[in-house]
């Protein structure tokens, strides 16, 4: 109560009186993107700015992390924002150079609560703000030349390992990969005519994404901007980590393979 109660009413007082605020996240990518419900909500009466924070030191040990020891790196940074600078309700974005921050995003991590429920609302308790999580908040244009596709993102981490991905071969031509290219390697041993597509930064991975037929994923930033895009999505859940739950229409998740596959031809059906 001492250590956290002052922060979340100073986050409450700025919300009750500024007009403009100014929000931190140094997080995972797809923490990231899933605070944007928030943002965009409080966009309607404020005016929003975001500063991404890199170099943040991770505390434990993830497998095979894009950005190594930190939570987000320069690399990752540049990849990102070019995505989040297109979304019209956010006023500004840039990395962080020492602002005044209103509300800082990564007291999420610190509070004295379980993480294992849907990851936007982490930031619903922050803010004590609520809003309807069926509604799309990403925006992007469809990517022309992928249109249809089955999009696919399965990263090493957050993995189901009783699930396999083989029955995908008969989609051939209709299914692409999107993510690193070790990731793809490794599916690819499954899944032997999988095609491959590297994208210059997460606005043209979000372009192919909403362009698809449907999304194929495990917890990562692809399926973080499946899930803010609402196109149709199929999670791989992760029996550790419930910290994704689909939420609208056409989404769903699965723990075992006959639930996998009938998922699959229900949206391929559509």
């Amino acid at each position: 109560k001492n250590d956290f109660e002052p922060q979340l009413n100073k986050i409450d007082k700025a919300i009750r009186e500024k007009k403009e605020l100014n929000f931190l996240h140094s997080g995972h990518c797809g923490d990231l993107i899933y605070s944007l419900p928030i943002i965009k909500k409080l966009s309607n009466s404020h005016k929003c700015n975001f500063y991404l924070g890199i170099n943040k030191k991770l505390n434990d040990i993830h497998f095979k992390h894009p950005s190594g020891n930190v939570f987000i790196d320069k690399k990752m940074s540049n990849l990102i924002l070019p995505l989040l600078k297109t979304q019209k309700f956010i006023n500004k974005v840039q990395e962080y150079n020492n602002e005044t921050i209103d509300i800082n995003l990564d007291l999420f991590r610190k509070l004295p609560i379980s993480l294992n429920f849907n990851s936007p609302r982490w930031y619903f308790h922050l803010t004590g703000q609520n809003l309807d999580l069926r509604e799309p908040y990403l925006h992007v244009e469809d990517h022309l030349k992928f249109k249809k596709k089955v999009v696919v993102l399965r990263s090493f981490r957050f993995r189901n390992h009783f699930i396999n991905y083989k029955f995908l071969n008969k989609f051939q031509n209709d299914l692409i990969f999107i993510g690193l290219k070790d990731e793809y390697m490794d599916l690819k041993k499954q899944i032997p005519k999988l095609d491959y597509y590297n994208p210059i930064n997460f606005l043209e991975m979000a372009q192919i994404i909403k362009a698809s037929k449907f999304f194929i994923g495990n917890m990562s930033p692809g399926y973080a901007i499946a899930e803010s895009l609402k196109v149709p999505r199929l999670l791989e859940a992760c029996p550790e980590m419930p910290y994704v739950h689909p939420v609208g229409k056409n989404a769903y998740d699965f723990y075992f393979q006959e639930h996998f596959e009938n998922y699959v031809k229900l949206l391929s059906n559509r």
